[in-house]
């Protein structure tokens, strides 16, 4: 079927144009995909790319406006204002942005997209997951959408190499998945960031902390003491990672070291280090574990590790150790505990002749605080505790929990109800904490107090 015939058998819906069904409550239909797939594929045709390479963004989409208007001219297409802009928009998208996704990448109240398949797309927002009506053309569609995404970080993904962890130019973390090991075609997860990263108030607004807790956490930033940030997936660590790291001083050297770049650091003397995968060849590999081996000799004052998940945690805790005081990390663990053994077997693997009690001696000298975060059945993310590791009793790591959060039930509409508390127990960082000036009232620390 030609163009022509496309758009005026396109425009007998209801007596009117298929634009206006398609897009009606934000549904695209099969017959507004064609259309605009038809449209785009006319467009390639007709633009001269090099040309375009020499405009700006702004230029270019009103090139891309004048270009469609005058093609639906020519066609005698019977569409309206609204649809026109509609269709304009979407092709400029295709042309200049990341497709169907831009929608949602528009949309703030857009935590996670979840493209399950070219024609299911879920996102999350408030902590829940909703399916949207956004769909690709096909999966040839979605596979070079998530081409040039990778692409422009300079990673690549095909048969040889269909996995790939990516970023969004607002350092949002990308990851795909394509066939043959994704079996219902390419999949794609994006983790989102905001435009303006969220500060220490920002969370207690939220109640995923309380103020007594926040300003332990923004003493124990300042006052250079080790911190590990532990929870599952999707469940803050990094955008705790980013708060904790406002409250490292300007005048200090930080390099960061991150599988896919996503830390939102604000101080001005900052490295970032991003891992490279293996290439075509399988050579070329950077693992974190080398690019933390290299930041040593980078004349750090801190070094701060998106993720710890492998050999690296060896480096990263003599790091810890040998005068890189007020080092971060996140790990994937679903207590403080957890977090400890894990990083236990991490080390354990990179240095397999090293005995447990050492190794252990290596965690307790080295981390200073276990902060862990969660998120709860209703969506909601908050510190379930904080932990101070104290050193050790015979083979064993001593710890002792500051605060924690404390579920009591949940209300009709499945929220969490719970209190934050302190456990009564003063912790052995104070000392510390004064010793850079910053004073703490005892009576952040009782237990009687309780906070909703």
């Amino acid at each position: 079927m030609s163009l022509r015939d496309r758009l005026r058998s396109s425009t007998q819906v209801n007596g009117h144009a298929a634009v206006a069904a398609a897009r009606t409550g934000g549904i695209e239909n099969r017959a507004y995909q064609e259309l605009k797939n038809q449209i785009y594929q006319v467009l390639m045709d007709r633009i001269d790319l090099e040309s375009l390479q020499r405009l700006s963004q702004d230029q270019i989409r009103r090139e891309l406006q004048a270009l469609v208007e005058r093609l639906l001219e020519e066609e005698s297409a019977v569409l309206n204002d609204i649809e026109r802009k509609t269709l304009v928009r979407d092709i400029q998208n295709e042309m200049l942005g990341f497709g169907p996704l831009e929608e949602l990448l528009a949309d703030p109240s857009v935590s996670d997209i979840l493209v399950n398949s070219h024609k299911q797309v879920y996102v999350e927002r408030r902590g829940r997951l909703e399916l949207t009506d956004v769909v690709f053309f096909d999966d040839a569609h979605l596979l070079k959408i998530i081409d040039k995404i990778v692409s422009r970080v300079g990673r690549r993904i095909d048969e040889s190499s269909p996995m790939v962890d990516a970023r969004l130019p607002d350092g949002s973390r990308v990851n795909a998945i394509i066939p043959p090991l994704a079996i219902d075609g390419p999949c794609m997860s994006i983790r989102r960031f905001s435009a303006v990263p969220l500060k220490m108030d920002d969370l207690i607004g939220h109640r995923s902390l309380t103020a007594e807790m926040a300003e332990i956490l923004q003493g124990l930033g300042k006052a250079k003491i080790n911190i590990v940030i532990s929870g599952g997936t999707g469940s803050g660590k990094t955008t705790m990672l980013n708060v904790l790291s406002g409250y490292i001083s300007h005048s200090e050297r930080i390099v960061t070291i991150e599988d896919a770049a996503e830390l939102q650091l604000q101080q001005p003397h900052v490295v970032r280090l991003e891992t490279r995968p293996a290439n075509i060849e399988g050579k070329g590999e950077v693992s974190q574990r080398a690019l933390v081996k290299n930041a040593l000799r980078m004349r750090p004052d801190r070094i701060i590790l998106g993720e710890v998940r492998g050999g690296e945690a060896l480096d990263m805790l003599q790091a810890m150790n040998t005068g890189h005081e007020g080092s971060m990390a996140t790990i994937h663990a679903n207590t403080p505990r957890d977090a400890l053994t894990r990083l236990e077997n991490m080390v354990s693997m990179a240095a397999a002749s090293l005995p447990t009690k050492a190794v252990r001696q290596q965690i307790s000298s080295a981390v200073g605080v276990v902060v862990q975060i969660g998120r709860l059945t209703d969506g909601k993310r908050k510190v379930l505790s904080i932990l101070e590791i104290t050193g050790m009793e015979g083979d064993i790591i001593t710890t002792q929990e500051i605060f924690t959060f404390k579920q009591t039930g949940t209300d009709q509409s499945g929220a969490i109800i719970g209190h934050f508390s302190a456990t009564g127990i003063r912790p052995r960082f104070l000392e510390r904490l004064r010793a850079f000036g910053i004073a703490v009232p005892d009576t952040l620390f009782d237990p009687t107090r309780q906070y909703h």
